[in-house]
């Protein structure tokens, strides 16, 4: 078959040329309308209970992380200038095309009873910028009078302050919001400028806005570092400049491709698919390298040309295509977690990685069939000393010493197992960035000083109209219990909910006076409500974002703490308990949701994934590999040499603390994928020495050893510093997913070179042992 293709490829390369340069500029006119996705990633698969719950929630009560907010401490805010100067950002934020509202402490609300309307008015506490230090002094003391704004929008105990800016829900998800977060910065700087002060920025709309920007700039800094990289590397072995831009040329019109494929598929570019262009290049280039350098020994061994090119495809084109399979299997094995961002990662993946492999075994042999022959010295390093030396060292290892590469591995396996003991299975919303990145930073001074600013809601429906409201408020009560309950916690922010709107409007009926901010007895309620029955347009409306159309559900809004996945566990099942205990399951449906718990959720769930899509990947690679043999035990023990790297890789995590959490979850089954070419590039020359040419077993392993340890090594270098570029990236999961595959496929040529062939001897132990006796037989006769 592979006779076939290769005539077919030299034959038609003029139609082949042709329909690639066609097909690229499709690919790249494609390509050049992709966009940046600006919706909040979403893990969790629509079936899922905890998303069908917060997808109920947003449909009812809106984006839970619409709010951005600027913090802004110092002693002197409520000096004239300062305050009003905070007066005119506010003012000048509010104007902004894409903001629906902005709260901060220079246009506060005031609630006033009305007599003689039976209503409660809504009075802003000033109405323009004060004019002296006194108004500016009364002010404050009016807002230190109401309770409901301390802990919320001040916090006087720290001289700290919040502008909380809601967005419009339709330039949330949009790239508009890119340019309103940055404006609003350039609006913030002005006032940190004058004022020699810095401010804090944070909220769901900063942090998904700041990380986006992050990944387009790192995506083009990994196109620019993989193709630096590769084609350095590439140099380096072949001398060739000619080798050089033929494979960088190669996997770039892959990389094109990749994009195209996301733009015709309706994806975007996430913090996974922006990985896709650089992984590329680096898995790809090592098809170029096995390619070129069978083509050049096929060279050096006849000078025959044509022969050689033919020889190139037909003598590594099934190793590269089932060596790319299990690479592409690795990637696509994520299209089983039903998780919108880990599908479109894997299928784009797993279909661009064979794209790749086809373009390279097309273009390569096409371009050197136009090509001069290469000079001597482009041939040298087939024959280095220093890879002729190390060969030949793991040649005899391999045959004289397997008992001591045994030990060797069982070592490390213990070795593993106990770091595995160690890991941690954690994650944090912002833990893939430095602790000294602003992003991080910022959203620590909020949980200093305001608890946190990430979205966690308790939805409560009550499963009757009015539910909230009817027999004698008795849902309210039970909300002022759950609130007390949860004080204890020092995660939460003050709550925003109905009880607490309740308070504030019966401290204004009280008078005004602080000691009413108080939840009122249901005989004063009951008087309280008359208020607000006769009013649609003030009052009322403040209630309102609290409420579903028929008042039967209501919601408690707090801000918490970014405490991690392991904590939110614990703080889950404490709350739990009490929520059933407050609210009885056969009156009241009471839901814990918001992004934190989706998180949680989410961080859970890639975990169980990571077992289920490792588990299939080695199912399906071990089918790959009955394509070569049909032997059972082979299967097995050839899977070794890829997973003992996987079990280094996840002791060192262990040892070194590096958690497991979504950002390297993902290294495992990329890893086992890729790892598993080695395995299969050493088993398919390994059967053509022992099925095609007739040699012994111990011949096969000789040659194989010879025939592919170069290309293996090249190979490893290559995704050695392909991946280790990503350890540039100022995203922690991504930093570490660079350095720990790197070192799992620097321990995989390792294992395939010589663990492997190891095994393979003493599998066939039995034919050696009868081939020993015949010869000694012989020798006898």
């Amino acid at each position: 078959m592979w006779n076939k293709i290769a005539e077919l490829i030299i034959r038609n390369r003029l139609f082949w040329i042709g329909l690639i340069i066609v097909s690229t500029i499709y690919m790249g006119y494609q390509a050049s309308r992709i966009q940046l996705s600006y919706e909040f990633a979403r893990i969790l698969p629509a079936n899922d209970p905890i998303e069908q719950e917060y997808q109920r929630f947003r449909k009812l009560f809106g984006e839970d992380g619409s709010l951005m907010v600027i913090g802004y401490q110092s002693s002197e805010m409520y000096k004239l200038d300062n305050f009003n100067d905070w007066y005119d950002l506010s003012q000048a934020i509010k104007k902004h095309e894409g903001i629906k509202n902005v709260i901060s402490l220079t246009n506060l609300i005031d609630l006033k009873v009305n007599e003689t309307t039976k209503r409660f008015d809504v009075k802003p506490l000033l109405t323009q910028k004060p004019k002296s230090q006194a108004e500016v002094d009364s002010i404050k003391d009016k807002i230190a009078n109401l309770k409901f704004y301390e802990g919320m929008v001040v916090n006087s105990k720290t001289n700290t302050t919040l502008m909380a800016i809601t967005f419009n829900e339709k330039d949330l998800n949009s790239k508009k919001r890119i340019s309103i977060v940055q404006e609003i910065r350039d609006l913030a700087h002005q006032f940190e400028v004058k004022h020699k002060t810095t401010l804090h920025f944070s909220g769901m709309p900063f942090i998904r806005t700041a990380t986006m920007q992050k990944v387009s700039h790192e995506m083009e800094l990994f196109m620019g570092l993989a193709v630096l990289v590769t084609a350095v590397i590439l140099w380096f072995f072949f001398r060739s400049i000619r080798f050089t831009l033929v494979s960088i040329l190669v996997v770039l019109i892959g990389v094109v491709f990749s994009v195209g494929t996301l733009v015709m598929m309706g994806y975007k570019i996430t913090m996974l698919t922006g990985l896709i262009p650089p992984l590329l290049i680096v898995i790809g280039v090592p098809n170029c390298i096995f390619l070129i350098n069978r083509y050049q020994a096929e060279l050096l061994a006849h000078g025959d040309k044509q022969l050689a090119i033919r020889n190139m495809i037909t003598g590594i084109g099934l190793s590269t295509f089932l060596a790319n399979m299990t690479t592409a299997i690795g990637f696509g094995v994520f299209y089983f977690t039903n998780s919108s961002l880990l599908v479109e990662f894997g299928v784009v993946s797993a279909l661009n990685v064979m794209v790749t492999y086809v373009l390279c075994l097309v273009l390569v042999p096409i371009s050197v069939y136009y090509m001069g022959l290469p000079q001597v010295k482009h041939l040298k390093h087939l024959d280095g000393q220093w890879a002729k030396k190390f060969l030949s060292w793991i040649d005899h290892t391999v045959h004289n010493h397997r008992p001591a590469i045994y030990l060797t591995a069982l070592v490390v396996v213990l070795v593993s197992a106990y770091g595995v003991t160690k890991i941690n299975v954690i994650g944090y919303v912002v833990d893939d960035l430095p602790k000294k990145d602003p992003i991080y930073t910022d959203l620590r001074f909020f949980e200093e000083n305001f608890n946190g600013v990430l979205p966690f809601e308790i939805m409560i429906d009550t499963k009757r109209k009015n539910g909230v409201f009817d027999n004698q408020a008795e849902a309210l009560y039970k909300i002022k219990s759950l609130q007390n309950r949860l004080k204890q916690y020092k995660e939460f922010s003050k709550p925003l909910s109905i009880v607490e709107a309740v308070r504030f409007l019966y401290q204004s009926y009280k008078g005004g006076e602080a000691r009413y901010f108080i939840m009122p007895s249901v005989f004063e309620l009951s008087k309280l409500s008359e208020y607000l029955q006769t009013d649609s347009s003030s009052a009322s409306k403040q209630i309102k974002p609290f409420l579903n159309d028929d008042k039967s559900i209501t919601r408690i809004s707090y801000q918490m703490a970014d405490v991690g996945s392991v904590r939110i566990k614990e703080l889950m099942k404490e709350i739990q308990p009490q929520v059933d205990e407050i609210f009885p399951k056969d009156q009241y449906k009471v839901s814990l949701t918001g992004h934190s718990l989706v998180f949680l959720k989410s961080n859970d769930y890639l975990l169980g994934n990571l077992y289920e899509s490792l588990l299939i990947a080695i199912v399906l690679i071990a089918l790959v590999g009955m394509v070569l043999f049909r032997s059972i035990p082979i299967i097995i023990l050839s899977k070794l040499p890829c997973l003992i790297p996987l079990a280094l890789t996840a002791g060192i995590m262990g040892f070194f603390d590096i958690h497991f959490k979504p950002s390297t979850i993902l290294i495992f089954s990329i890893t086992f994928g890729i790892a598993s070419d080695g395995t299969v590039y050493f088993l398919t020359r390994y059967r053509q020495e022992l099925e095609e040419k007739g040699h012994s077993v111990r011949e096969s392993i000789t040659n194989t050893i010879f025939g592919t340890g170069l290309s293996m090594i090249y190979t490893a270098v290559i995704l050695f510093c392909g991946f280790s570029i990503f350890a540039a990236s100022s995203f922690g999961g991504t930093a570490a997913m660079g350095v720990m595959v790197s070192i799992t496929l620097l321990i995989a040529m390792c294992t395939n070179l010589i663990l492997l062939p190891a095994l393979l001897l003493t599998i066939n132990r039995k034919k050696l042992d009868v081939r020993k006796t015949k010869a000694v037989v012989l020798e006898e006769q």
